[in-house]
């Protein structure tokens, strides 16, 4: 997406390919991008994490995203974006070893509402 949405100015890109530059701008990909790698770099500062770091460094990314979507006029992230950055969180956690289905059971918690206490968008 993000070399499709760059090449609009270069002229070379199709229909179908400057509308999805509009739903996906640069701006949009690069925020996300940063903030997603950001995220990776605070789970991957964690050594043993605690429930409550875990949950910080989900906050975090959540509220990040949040701005990024607020930034684009509350329309940055559609359902299917939605969806796909809360696997990414998701599977970043279980990359790290974290089992994110026992760490939400142990606060009442689906798996897939980790994010629902600060999600926005």
């Amino acid at each position: 997406m993000a070399e499709g949405a760059r090449k609009p100015g270069a002229g070379t890109i199709t229909v179908e390919g400057a509308f999805t530059a509009d739903l996906y701008p640069v701006s949009l990909l690069d925020a996300t991008d940063e903030a997603l790698g950001a995220f990776e770099s605070a789970l991957g500062t964690l050594r043993s994490p605690s429930d409550d770091e875990v949950f910080a460094a989900v906050q975090q990314v959540v509220l990040d995203l949040n701005a990024i979507n607020d930034q684009h006029d509350g329309s940055g992230y559609e359902t299917g974006e939605r969806e796909e950055l809360c696997q990414y969180i998701d599977q970043a956690l279980t990359d790290r070893g974290i089992d994110v289905p026992a760490l939400t059971a142990r606060y009442g918690l689906g798996r897939y509402e980790i994010t629902d206490k600060w999600r926005d968008w």
